[in-house]
């Protein structure tokens, strides 16, 4: 299960997750941004790096490593990753803070003696899940953090629970991403389970989401539209027609960001079955490279 790539996920999407687990986080948190970095002369990509807004001039710098496999030279390379894109970067930033999250203390370097000084600094936390306490009394991003720690027989209650509490909290658009979030951590969690199964499981489908029901409704009032203009049944099966593809575009958009004029044009000249198949496959997808393979294989070649 690809743990770390689930949590920098999250962190894109909700930078001040990190926040939640500090007890002194900073007054700006909700202006972090998350990045992935690259350090130069000898070469490091640091992974999960939040950056503070430059408006405010300098700030603290966070970096994060979630580690869910034992490393026996984590700390050293930790040490001088961080040493070194703080070195390059000092004029930009007055501090600097590490966090490291592991699913518990097991998986943690076994000699940490050579780095006593740095790992007891205030400046380096050491986060363990199993201990954050219990899940109920969590704040909804940390909850969400605990499910991937935990065993398949505990998840999809728990995941049920996450999502409840997802509807009562956040309101949308941020309520489908965090569903999405808890979904796809069930699918890596269930790898031999395919995402309906998933979805069945945890009893919720795309089309009971606000976000679904609100693009529906918007191209069912223009397929009625349509067909007053048009006539009903030909303004009728337009109408379909152009509310999945509305509904397709709109929910690849809010997973991917600007989808370009030249899939939206592919997209928009796919028969409607193709539509509505792509309508459930999008759920997969983990790129917009993804789709352009989809559309190279399911677009109708002239000649058919």
């Amino acid at each position: 299960m690809r743990r770390d790539s689930l949590f920098y996920k999250l962190f894109q999407q909700y930078p001040s997750l990190l926040f939640e687990l500090l007890t002194d986080p900073p007054v700006n948190a909700q202006s972090y941004s998350f990045d992935s970095v690259a350090v130069k002369e000898p070469t490091f990509a640091i992974d999960g790096v939040f950056l503070p807004p430059e408006s405010d001039g300098q700030g603290i710098v966070y970096f994060c490593e979630v580690q869910f496999q034992r490393d026996e030279e984590l700390y050293e390379r930790i040490c001088a990753e961080t040493s070194l894109y703080f070195y390059r970067n000092r004029k930009r930033f007055c501090d600097w803070q590490v966090v490291i999250i592991y699913p518990s203390r097991n998986t943690e370097q076994n000699d940490i003696y050579p780095h006593r000084g740095f790992l007891n600094s205030p400046q380096v936390h050491r986060v363990y899940l199993d201990e954050l306490g219990d899940i109920q009394e969590l704040p909804l991003g940390l909850g969400v953090m605990l499910l991937t720690t935990l065993e398949e027989s505990q998840a999809p209650a728990v995941a049920r629970y996450l999502l409840n509490r997802t509807h009562e909290e956040i309101v949308t658009p941020s309520s489908q991403a965090m569903m999405e979030m808890i979904t796809t951590i069930m699918v890596y969690k269930f790898e031999n389970l395919s995402r309906r199964e998933v979805e069945s499981m945890l009893g919720i489908t795309l089309k009971e989401t606000r976000v679904y029901q609100e693009v529906k409704e918007e191209g069912r009032e223009e397929g009625i539209k349509q067909g007053r203009e048009q006539g009903i049944e030909q303004g009728i099966e337009q109408g379909r027609e152009q509310a999945t593809i509305n509904l397709v575009i709109r929910l690849l958009t809010k997973r991917f960001g600007k989808i370009s004029q030249k899939m939206r044009k592919s997209i928009s000249a796919l028969p409607l079955s193709v539509l509505e198949e792509l309508s459930e496959a999008l759920l997969d997808f983990q790129s917009l490279n993804d789709l352009q393979t989809w559309l190279l294989i399911h677009t109708p070649s002239k000649t058919d």
